[in-house]
């Protein structure tokens, strides 16, 4: 099964997201995307960390998830919690190197498509092993529109990225102000 979480920043999304995968096995392992880059992104790791159960293992990646299969806490885990796909896009941009005040249109789609192949290596991996798998995401369609080029493109790959998890999913959930609503 594929739960797919998304909401505001700040909605509560990670907070339900450890709820769900809780509630759905024992051995859980928890893949963080998160790269602790400034005090700011540390602390924001510190306090994801101190609120889930330390039993939980912890995969910290966010690409090359065909890696996952020789990860011992991916293969003892039953269920597993992604968060989030907004930070794993962000680095992959930042990874790329690319100049995107100048970039081609069509080098940003080829970007774009390299991300949706590690959506879909995820999604595909954690089929073939019958994992339970919790995805997080920012939903990013609700807010102004960004004044600079990349945060332009970010919000489109974001956006497509958050449609396709959705229709993989088999839940979806919204979270506003830390409350759920169920959506699919």
């Amino acid at each position: 099964m594929i739960i797919y979480i998304t909401g505001g920043a700040r909605s509560g999304k990670s907070r339900f997201a450890e709820a769900k995968v809780a509630s759905l096995g024992e051995k859980v392992a928890y893949i963080a995307t998160a790269i602790p880059f400034d005090d700011g992104m540390k602390d924001r790791i510190a306090k994801h960390q101190s609120q889930r159960p330390a039993s939980w293992q912890t995969i910290e990646q966010y690409k090359h998830f065909e890696t996952l299969i020789d990860k011992n806490a991916f293969l003892e885990a039953n269920a597993l919690i992604f968060d989030c796909a907004t930070v794993m896009i962000t680095n992959i941009m930042m990874d790329s190197g690319l100049d995107f005040d100048t970039v081609a249109v069509e080098t940003v789609n080829a970007l774009e498509r390299e991300i949706a192949k590690e959506v879909e290596q995820l999604l595909k991996i954690c089929r073939e092993e019958n994992k339970q798998l919790v995805i997080v995401s920012n939903e990013v369609g609700l807010g102004l529109v960004p004044s600079y080029r990349m945060g332009n493109f970010f919000r489109d790959i974001q956006g497509r990225i958050n449609q396709l998890l959705a229709s993989e999913a088999d839940e979806v959930h919204f979270v506003v102000s830390g409350i759920p609503l169920q959506i699919k």
